[in-house]
């Protein structure tokens, strides 16, 4: 394989990732970010962020000196073996208004680099970005000698070193076939299939798998909502379903929403997209109603669980939340949908009290505001009126529940994630209630 020379500018989940496993791959690799306290942190091999492996990788790209971070993406372009040779642009493309990609961070990188580019580098949009993205940022270079490449990002937080070390496909997006051939022959170790593409088309891959992932999940919750209804399994539903290889195991499990830092953006996105081009993209805007129905219907479903009525009142209802972040195995709490679920208790008059292995005791963070983070599942459960299992921490079947039992107001247990066994909290004296289930 031939090394290149890599700059990645952007050192957050996407960026960080990319960067240390091109570096395993034995690429040199340079990685820029603003933040001169985190690029000293990550020059030290101290990695902030809860990402299985991720610590190892830039640990060991740093002692073989493939690894090194620096501050600004215009240092990153001149490394220590040379001027970079391909640049990836890792930088965020938040919603912004009316669910636009906000393209700000992108276009700002860019017209900082665009006149220190090394001539016939290529530049990489890993970022997520809308179609057309490629062809704008060719623009706003302005030079003929950079070629431009989208090569979207397929990781998932909790897996990203794997889902990057081990992708179920690489691809790229270029209107200049050389270009497209030399970012795809970085990932030439991994032995993925490779989709060589346009850039319009690889850039709508990525919003294209997203939504209908979103779509998967609202269908499933519908689902669970209707076999609720008519005394079916959900569980015995999905795996009936799940065999057929048309479908699949994956996202077929119901919960309360989907969310995270892609899927709500990326729906939205594409709708802008959509729009755009004079297309009104019916289902995908149903699962998005759908997701946000469900929110609702969870906390309906809290309310009958601990009133016994779909018009009870939860005012000075004390809730035990187990589960704060958007998934498990992950410390973020971006778009979290069991923090979308806990402020719509929060506007219901409940007091929350929220326990979350990845998110410290008194925790300031906004996302948590008006509710009580403590460090122990004992101090969720202390005079609760009913525990609400919201994110799929595994740890959390294995809790003393009969101790737990012992130790709330009322014995109620309501899983939005279906985690947990029904026999096991039915003998430690629990009323459970789940999604779908008889």
């Amino acid at each position: 394989m031939f090394a290149r020379r890599i700059a990645v500018v952007g050192t957050g989940y996407v960026g960080l990732t990319t960067g240390a496993c091109l570096a395993s791959l034995g690429h040199t690799v340079v990685c820029a970010d603003i933040d001169e306290a985190k690029v000293a942190r990550l020059s030290h091999g101290e990695v902030d962020v809860l990402e299985p492996g991720l610590g190892k990788l830039v640990s060991e790209g740093l002692a073989a000196g493939r690894l090194s971070f620096v501050v600004g993406a215009p240092a990153a372009l001149q490394g220590p073996a040379g001027p970079a040779e391909v640049v990836f642009l890792c930088l965020p493309t938040p919603m912004g208004v009316g669910g636009v990609a906000d393209l700000s961070a992108v276009q700002a990188v860019v017209e900082e680099i665009r006149t220190a580019l090394a001539s016939h580098c290529v530049v990489v949009n890993k970022s997520t970005v809308p179609v057309g993205t490629a062809q704008r940022t060719t623009e706003l270079i302005g030079r003929n000698d950079v070629a431009v490449v989208s090569n979207p990002e397929f990781l998932r937080e909790g897996s990203a070193v794997r889902d990057f070390l081990n992708p179920d496909r690489i691809v790229v997006g270029s209107n200049t076939q050389d270009a497209a051939e030399r970012v795809a022959a970085l990932y030439a170790r991994l032995g993925a299939p490779t989709v060589l593409t346009d850039a319009a088309s690889a850039e709508l891959v990525k919003y294209a798998a997203n939504c209908f992932l979103a779509m998967k999940l609202s269908y499933v919750n519908a689902l669970a909502e209707l076999c609720e209804r008519v005394g079916a399994d959900i569980g015995d539903v999905t795996e009936g379903m799940g065999y057929d290889q048309r479908i699949g195991q994956s996202f077929l499990r119901p919960g309360p929403g989907w969310g995270g830092s892609c899927l709500p953006k990326d729906t939205h996105a594409l709708l802008q997209v959509a729009d755009s081009a004079d297309f009104e993209f019916r289902l995908l805007r149903a699962a998005i109603e759908t997701n946000i129905r469900q929110r609702q219907r969870m906390v309906d479903k809290i309310r009958v669980a601990v009133t016994g009525s779909r018009t009870g009142s939860l005012s000075r209802t004390r809730l035990g939340l187990l589960g704060l972040t958007f998934k498990a195995g992950t410390d973020d709490l971006r778009d979290s949908p069991s923090l979308a679920v806990a402020a719509l208790l929060r506007q219901a008059g409940a007091e929350l009290v929220g326990y979350d292995p990845a998110v410290p005791a008194g925790s300031s963070a906004p996302e948590l505001a008006g509710m009580t983070v403590v460090d122990d599942p004992a101090l969720v459960a202390k005079g609760a009126d009913a525990l609400v299992l919201l994110t799929e921490w595994p740890e959390f079947r294995t809790l003393d529940w009969p101790g737990l039992a012992g130790l709330v107001g009322q014995q109620i247990v309501v899983d939005t994630r279906n985690l947990l066994d029904a026999d096991v909290l039915r003998r430690a004296g629990f009323a459970f209630h789940s999604l779908g289930r008889r």
